[in-house]
Protein backbone atom coordinates (compact mmCIF):
# COMPACT_ATOMS: atom_id res chain seq x y z
CA UNK A 1 0.00 0.00 0.00
CA UNK A 2 2.84 2.23 -0.16
CA UNK A 3 2.41 3.53 -3.40
CA UNK A 4 -1.33 4.76 -2.10
CA UNK A 5 -0.01 6.77 0.70
CA UNK A 6 -0.80 10.81 0.81
CA UNK A 7 2.86 11.44 0.00
CA UNK A 8 3.01 9.37 -2.86
CA UNK A 9 -0.31 10.50 -4.21
CA UNK A 10 -0.81 14.07 -3.17
CA UNK A 11 1.20 17.30 -3.53
CA UNK A 12 0.38 19.24 -0.36
CA UNK A 13 1.92 22.19 -1.80
CA UNK A 14 -0.96 22.48 -4.12
CA UNK A 15 -4.09 22.77 -1.20
CA UNK A 16 -4.57 25.56 1.60
CA UNK A 17 -4.88 23.45 3.67
CA UNK A 18 -2.08 21.19 4.07
CA UNK A 19 -3.03 20.24 7.82
CA UNK A 20 -5.51 18.53 7.05
CA UNK A 21 -3.11 15.75 6.39
CA UNK A 22 -0.72 16.30 8.66
CA UNK A 23 -0.26 12.91 11.03
CA UNK A 24 -2.11 10.86 8.23
CA UNK A 25 -0.89 8.00 6.35
CA UNK A 26 -3.96 7.45 3.76
CA UNK A 27 -5.95 10.35 2.24
CA UNK A 28 -8.83 8.79 3.07
CA UNK A 29 -8.17 9.36 6.82
CA UNK A 30 -9.45 13.15 6.41
CA UNK A 31 -12.70 12.36 5.36
CA UNK A 32 -14.18 12.48 8.68
CA UNK A 33 -12.68 16.01 10.04
CA UNK A 34 -13.45 18.39 6.84
CA UNK A 35 -15.88 19.55 8.29
CA UNK A 36 -14.15 20.65 11.48
CA UNK A 37 -11.36 22.12 9.57
CA UNK A 38 -13.56 24.63 7.52
CA UNK A 39 -14.96 25.76 11.10
CA UNK A 40 -11.55 26.71 12.15
CA UNK A 41 -9.81 27.40 8.90
CA UNK A 42 -12.47 29.72 7.71
CA UNK A 43 -12.21 32.16 11.35
CA UNK A 44 -8.88 33.03 9.94
CA UNK A 45 -8.79 33.73 6.22
CA UNK A 46 -7.93 36.84 5.05
CA UNK A 47 -11.25 38.95 4.92
CA UNK A 48 -9.55 41.29 2.12
CA UNK A 49 -9.38 37.97 0.24
CA UNK A 50 -12.17 36.06 1.41
CA UNK A 51 -15.90 36.97 1.74
CA UNK A 52 -17.71 35.43 4.44
CA UNK A 53 -21.29 34.24 3.13
CA UNK A 54 -23.45 33.49 5.92
CA UNK A 55 -22.37 31.22 9.00
CA UNK A 56 -19.59 28.81 8.00
CA UNK A 57 -19.25 29.81 4.00
CA UNK A 58 -16.36 31.69 2.94
CA UNK A 59 -15.82 32.82 -0.97
CA UNK A 60 -12.78 34.04 -2.50
CA UNK A 61 -13.25 37.44 -3.80
CA UNK A 62 -11.77 36.81 -7.29
CA UNK A 63 -14.28 33.80 -7.46
CA UNK A 64 -16.54 33.38 -10.07
CA UNK A 65 -20.10 31.75 -8.52
CA UNK A 66 -22.79 31.65 -10.70
CA UNK A 67 -26.14 33.24 -9.88
CA UNK A 68 -27.77 29.49 -10.76
CA UNK A 69 -25.48 27.69 -8.32
CA UNK A 70 -26.25 26.76 -5.10
CA UNK A 71 -23.44 26.49 -2.26
CA UNK A 72 -23.95 25.53 1.13
CA UNK A 73 -21.65 25.61 3.92
CA UNK A 74 -19.71 25.03 5.67
CA UNK A 75 -17.26 25.27 2.56
CA UNK A 76 -14.24 27.64 1.12
CA UNK A 77 -14.23 28.48 -2.33
CA UNK A 78 -10.75 29.49 -2.99
CA UNK A 79 -9.13 32.26 -4.92
CA UNK A 80 -10.10 32.17 -8.75
CA UNK A 81 -12.44 28.92 -8.56
CA UNK A 82 -15.45 28.78 -10.90
CA UNK A 83 -18.72 28.07 -9.95
CA UNK A 84 -20.93 27.44 -12.68
CA UNK A 85 -24.30 27.28 -13.99
CA UNK A 86 -26.74 25.02 -11.70
CA UNK A 87 -23.64 23.39 -9.65
CA UNK A 88 -24.15 22.20 -6.07
CA UNK A 89 -22.11 22.14 -3.25
CA UNK A 90 -23.84 20.37 -0.31
CA UNK A 91 -21.86 21.45 2.24
CA UNK A 92 -18.44 20.19 3.63
CA UNK A 93 -16.63 21.28 0.60
CA UNK A 94 -12.98 22.96 0.02
CA UNK A 95 -12.73 24.16 -3.56
CA UNK A 96 -9.51 25.05 -4.33
CA UNK A 97 -7.95 27.96 -6.13
CA UNK A 98 -8.48 27.81 -9.34
CA UNK A 99 -10.76 24.96 -9.80
CA UNK A 100 -13.72 24.41 -11.58
CA UNK A 101 -16.80 22.64 -10.58
CA UNK A 102 -19.33 22.80 -13.54
CA UNK A 103 -22.83 22.29 -14.84
CA UNK A 104 -25.30 20.41 -12.52
CA UNK A 105 -21.84 19.16 -10.61
CA UNK A 106 -22.43 18.04 -7.16
CA UNK A 107 -19.86 18.05 -4.06
CA UNK A 108 -20.21 16.46 -0.76
CA UNK A 109 -17.62 16.53 1.97
CA UNK A 110 -14.87 16.84 -0.37
CA UNK A 111 -11.53 18.40 -0.89
CA UNK A 112 -10.82 19.84 -4.41
CA UNK A 113 -6.92 20.31 -5.02
CA UNK A 114 -5.82 23.48 -7.00
CA UNK A 115 -6.83 23.80 -10.42
CA UNK A 116 -9.06 20.01 -10.25
CA UNK A 117 -12.18 20.01 -13.01
CA UNK A 118 -14.87 19.05 -12.18
CA UNK A 119 -16.83 20.64 -15.15
CA UNK A 120 -19.97 18.41 -16.18
CA UNK A 121 -22.66 16.45 -14.87
CA UNK A 122 -20.01 15.12 -12.06
CA UNK A 123 -20.86 13.95 -8.34
CA UNK A 124 -18.08 13.93 -6.22
CA UNK A 125 -18.88 12.88 -2.30
CA UNK A 126 -16.49 11.71 0.36
CA UNK A 127 -13.67 12.00 -2.03
CA UNK A 128 -10.11 13.69 -2.47
CA UNK A 129 -9.30 15.13 -5.73
CA UNK A 130 -5.55 15.63 -6.44
CA UNK A 131 -3.76 18.54 -7.96
CA UNK A 132 -5.18 19.22 -11.66
CA UNK A 133 -7.26 16.16 -11.38
CA UNK A 134 -9.91 16.15 -14.47
CA UNK A 135 -13.54 14.15 -14.23
CA UNK A 136 -14.99 14.10 -17.82
CA UNK A 137 -18.34 14.52 -18.47
CA UNK A 138 -20.64 12.53 -16.62
CA UNK A 139 -18.28 10.36 -14.66
CA UNK A 140 -19.05 10.01 -10.65
CA UNK A 141 -17.25 8.89 -7.38
CA UNK A 142 -19.89 6.06 -6.08
CA UNK A 143 -19.36 6.82 -2.39
CA UNK A 144 -21.80 4.05 -0.47
CA UNK A 145 -21.77 0.07 -1.21
CA UNK A 146 -24.78 -1.24 -2.57
CA UNK A 147 -24.64 -3.91 0.33
CA UNK A 148 -24.19 -0.77 2.96
CA UNK A 149 -21.40 -1.96 4.10
CA UNK A 150 -18.03 -0.45 5.14
CA UNK A 151 -15.71 0.42 2.62
CA UNK A 152 -13.00 -1.40 2.48
CA UNK A 153 -9.42 -0.35 0.47
CA UNK A 154 -8.37 -3.13 -1.56
CA UNK A 155 -5.05 -2.95 -3.39
CA UNK A 156 -2.98 -6.38 -4.60
CA UNK A 157 -4.32 -9.12 -2.10
CA UNK A 158 -4.58 -6.32 0.81
CA UNK A 159 -7.30 -5.26 2.18
CA UNK A 160 -7.28 -1.73 4.33
CA UNK A 161 -10.20 -1.01 6.24
CA UNK A 162 -11.52 2.45 5.96
CA UNK A 163 -14.56 2.27 8.98
CA UNK A 164 -16.39 4.48 6.85
CA UNK A 165 -19.56 3.85 4.99
CA UNK A 166 -19.49 6.64 2.84
CA UNK A 167 -15.74 6.64 0.74
CA UNK A 168 -15.66 7.38 -2.92
CA UNK A 169 -12.34 8.16 -4.30
CA UNK A 170 -9.05 9.44 -3.89
CA UNK A 171 -7.59 10.68 -7.35
CA UNK A 172 -4.00 11.58 -7.25
CA UNK A 173 -2.61 14.42 -8.96
CA UNK A 174 -2.68 14.89 -12.69
CA UNK A 175 -5.21 12.09 -12.77
CA UNK A 176 -7.67 11.75 -16.20
CA UNK A 177 -10.84 10.27 -15.89
CA UNK A 178 -12.56 9.55 -19.04
CA UNK A 179 -16.36 10.28 -19.37
CA UNK A 180 -19.30 8.13 -18.39
CA UNK A 181 -17.09 6.10 -15.83
CA UNK A 182 -17.86 5.34 -12.51
CA UNK A 183 -15.18 4.98 -9.39
CA UNK A 184 -16.31 2.67 -7.12
CA UNK A 185 -16.56 2.69 -3.40
CA UNK A 186 -12.65 3.07 -2.05
CA UNK A 187 -11.50 3.20 -5.44
CA UNK A 188 -7.55 5.05 -5.67
CA UNK A 189 -6.32 6.14 -8.61
CA UNK A 190 -2.32 6.77 -8.30
CA UNK A 191 -0.66 9.86 -10.06
CA UNK A 192 -1.04 10.64 -14.01
CA UNK A 193 -2.91 7.25 -14.87
CA UNK A 194 -5.59 7.97 -17.31
CA UNK A 195 -9.06 6.03 -16.94
CA UNK A 196 -10.74 5.39 -20.21
CA UNK A 197 -14.38 6.35 -21.08
CA UNK A 198 -17.43 4.41 -19.63
CA UNK A 199 -14.89 2.45 -17.03
CA UNK A 200 -15.94 0.92 -13.79
CA UNK A 201 -12.76 1.10 -11.54
CA UNK A 202 -12.64 -0.13 -8.30
CA UNK A 203 -9.47 -1.13 -5.67
CA UNK A 204 -5.79 0.58 -6.59
CA UNK A 205 -5.33 1.59 -9.74
CA UNK A 206 -1.02 2.12 -10.19
CA UNK A 207 0.09 5.66 -11.02
CA UNK A 208 1.40 6.70 -14.74
CA UNK A 209 -0.71 3.55 -16.11
CA UNK A 210 -3.50 4.08 -18.47
CA UNK A 211 -6.90 1.83 -17.11
CA UNK A 212 -8.97 0.07 -20.13
CA UNK A 213 -12.32 -1.41 -20.06
CA UNK A 214 -12.60 -4.20 -18.34
CA UNK A 215 -9.92 -3.82 -16.21
CA UNK A 216 -6.85 -3.78 -17.55
CA UNK A 217 -3.96 -1.96 -16.97
CA UNK A 218 -1.33 -0.67 -18.96
CA UNK A 219 1.76 1.12 -18.16
CA UNK A 220 2.02 4.93 -19.67
CA UNK A 221 4.62 5.28 -21.83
Amino acid sequence: MDRFTIDSLLDLTHTAFPDLFQGKTYPWEVLGEIHDLILRAGQKLDPKLYEQKGEDLWIARSAKVAASACVNGPAIIGEEAQIRHCAFIRGDAIVGAGAVVGNSTELKNCVLFEGVQVPHYNYVGDSILGYRAHMGAGSICSNVRSDKKLVTVRCAGQAVETGRKKFGAILGDGVEVGCGSVLNPGTVIGRGTQIYPLSSVRGCVPGESIYKQDGEIIKRV
